[in-house]
């Protein structure tokens, strides 16, 4: 038996070994929870407005789900790239807003916006290849990048620009290895939307540097600032983009986990690349989406179906959630929000340890923080910022001013005597 285990610990894929995600650390501060601590816990950790009634989704939502499941159309297996009907559905919603009409062809259906990344990344991972990555980012595409043993090469998101891309610091990451640079727009974690003129900026770096852009925007149109909410895909006829999105955060259906992969390439480099090829190739040996919730998706992208207060409602609430954030940072000792959120449902807040005693670091902070007051927050550390804090702003009004409240508590029994 001990040699079997030798043998099987000799040949596993150590890069799936992965405990540095946002997932595996939030499980780890759950464990930290004190027992005897009967309050409810709070987690201002993850970015799931379904996890709160105030958030359900649409009425026609729900109902194009019921009646794509009642029609007993969709009870068997789907086409892996995704059924007609709903790449039809994708093209259309996002062709809304870009210069030019995506094809069917262009979407693929993904189990949400996880799995397209998921492909891409694994598309790109060539022999030698690098990526570049934002710094602060979303912790997943580091770990799928070590999955696939594709490097990765960090540029930094500017806090004192409004988290604005360091598009000099990108400039020198770059090399002919260099195959793609990530955006995450709206950001997470940052909360920021980029303006179209920075947009564009990010556009003729990445033709000056012959790089593909895969654009992010799961949280695209929840915005609720003075930057509207612009697809990197309107560029797309200067430089190809990978477009990843769902519908997990507008229509706050996490849990249906229906996203796409869209080529936004009017030139047709992607094909003569056979990067189109190659995704067609990774979609045959991976399992499709739901086909009923593919169904669905029809209705659920007319947005003609849809209450019109519906999705004002809905980002009115993240309005309002953000308000209560940045006016209740400014009551807790040795903690600043720089930059207001203008979109996604994230704000990232900065530690000042000169204020605070009994606590090392933001990780410290968090573990300190879950045993004493029963909240969950996201260290920075995961998201690439260390000393950091990702908050979560997607909950109920009453429950976020609650778990400040606690934060609040926390920071003054650890805030250092002499700042009084």
């Amino acid at each position: 038996m001990e040699n079997m285990v030798k043998k099987w610990d000799s040949k596993v894929n150590s890069a799936s070994d992965i405990s540095v995600t946002a997932r595996g650390t939030l499980s780890m501060l759950m464990q930290h929870l004190n027992e005897e601590d009967k309050r409810p816990v709070i987690k201002l950790s993850q970015g799931d407005p379904a996890a709160f009634p105030c958030f359900r989704t649409s009425h026609a939502a729900e109902e194009a789900v019921i009646n794509a499941l009642r029609s007993a159309k969709y009870n068997c297996y789907a086409p892996f790239v995704g059924i007609p009907p709903a790449r039809r559905a994708v093209a259309e919603y996002l062709s809304r807003d870009l210069p030019y009409k995506l094809s069917p062809d262009d979407v693929y259906i993904t189990s949400g916006s996880a799995q397209a990344m998921e492909i891409i990344l694994s598309v790109l991972a060539g022999p030698g290849a690098n990526i570049l990555l934002p710094r602060p980012g979303f912790a997943n595409y580091e770990a799928r990048c070590a999955f696939s043993n594709l490097e990765v090469r960090h540029y930094d998101l500017l806090p004192e620009k409004g988290w604005e891309v360091d598009l000099d610091g990108v400039k020198s990451l770059g090399d002919e290895n260099t195959i793609a640079i990530v955006i995450i727009n709206p950001g997470n974690p940052c909360g920021n939307v980029f303006s179209y003129e920075h947009l564009k900026k990010i556009a003729e770096t990445a033709i000056e540097l012959g790089l593909l852009v895969v654009a992010d925007e799961v949280y695209g149109h929840l915005t609720f600032g003075c930057t509207p909410f612009v697809p990197m895909a309107v560029f797309g006829s200067s430089i190809p983009i990978i477009t990843l999105g769902s519908i997990s955060k507008r229509w706050s259906v996490t849990g249906w986990r229906l996203g796409w992969l869209v080529t936004c390439d009017p030139t047709g480099t992607l094909q003569k690349s056979r990067i189109v090829e190659c995704i067609n190739s990774s979609l045959k040996i991976i399992s499709n989406p739901v086909t009923f919730i593919q169904g669905a998706l029809p209705q659920i992208l007319d947005l003609e179906k849809t209450n019109s207060d519906y999705f004002s409602i809905s980002t009115s609430l993240l309005k309002e959630a953000t308000e209560i954030l940045c006016d209740k940072i400014k009551e807790i000792p040795g903690i600043t929000c720089p930059t207001k959120p203008e979109g996604s449902v994230f704000a990232m807040v900065k530690l000042d340890f000169s204020q605070l005693e009994d606590i090392d670091d933001d990780m410290d902070f968090c573990v300190k923080l879950a045993k004493e007051e029963s909240v969950i927050v996201l260290p920075g550390v995961i998201v690439g910022l260390k000393n950091w804090l990702r908050i979560s702003f997607a909950t109920d009004p009453k429950y976020l001013e609650n778990g400040l409240e606690r934060v609040k508590s926390f920071c003054k029994k650890h805030f250092k005597k002499h700042f009084y």
